[in-house]
């Protein structure tokens, strides 16, 4: 893992996440993307040029964030994008071949009741990066106990596994994998590939309505610091991600949430 993008918002703890990112970088030795991304939408017939003052106070807040902060001896590269959100994090994910986001859950949601926001959630929905939930406050400490949780193990995409094998690797982390048999069950479903089976150190399977089911289920009996799911179109949270806001009364977490992209 050599480049992690921070996209940050006006939320309270924006401080805290972004101590965290520096943190997780420097366990992999990577160069850590802090970008703010903004949007312009004038009204006809307006005067004034709006995007260099809304350009100078994004940096001017983006600087003002990052000196607060320990960036010990991580690379940090500083950029304010302007254009619509998803669209420009992906772009800018490709210019910086960026192989995982930090996302903050509520990034300037206030409603208590909320677990991911608006802005986090369709980051999590729609992009196509990588992504790692860190809950508001969490401190970083190494990794080394992971469960993975998915419902196919139908491995297509080649480096679909890639960001588990980097916190694998970097922390020495044990990794259960947790097999959860649904509805949506396809033949073959249950059949580990090589490559997995390198990867996972225990496999539990089970029977739920869903793989979310199947989390709460286990849980407790892992114990893991790292939750790791899937996100694909049936996949984890599909249900509750339809909408970008996502409820602490259908899903929260006390520790990061490694999302993975489609394995298949």
């Amino acid at each position: 893992m050599k480049n992690i993008l921070v996209p940050v918002g006006s939320s309270k703890n924006a401080l805290s996440h972004l101590q965290y990112a520096v943190d997780f970088a420097e366990s992999f030795g990577a160069k850590l993307f802090i970008v703010q991304v903004y949007n312009v939408y004038t009204k006809a017939g307006t005067m004034i040029k709006i995007d260099p003052i809304i350009e100078r106070e994004s940096k001017a807040f983006l600087n003002d964030l990052v000196s607060q902060i320990d960036t010990k001896n991580v690379k940090v590269v500083k950029k304010t994008l302007k254009g619509k959100l998803i669209s420009t994090l992906e772009l800018a994910s490709k210019a910086a071949n960026i192989d995982l986001i930090l996302v903050e859950p509520r990034t300037n949601s206030i409603r208590e009741e909320v677990f991911l926001g608006k802005t986090s959630g369709k980051i999590i929905k729609q992009t196509q990066i990588p992504a790692l939930i860190v809950p508001e406050g969490y401190k970083f400490k190494p990794f080394s106990n992971v469960l993975l949780a998915i419902k196919s193990a139908i491995i297509k995409k080649n480096d679909a596994l890639d960001p588990l094998l980097s916190v694998k690797n970097t922390f020495k982390a044990s990794v259960n994998m947790l097999l959860v048999k649904t509805p949506y069950y396809n033949e073959g479903d249950f059949s580990v590939e090589q490559k997995l089976l390198d990867t996972v150190d225990n496999i539990t399977k089970t029977e739920n309505a869903t793989t979310f089911h199947g989390v709460l289920q286990h849980l407790q009996s892992y114990n893991p610091d790292m939750l790791c799911v899937v996100r694909r179109k049936r996949g984890f949270f599909t249900k509750k991600w339809e909408k970008n806001v996502i409820l602490k009364k259908d899903f929260s977490s006390s520790i990061p949430v490694l999302v993975l992209r489609g394995l298949k």
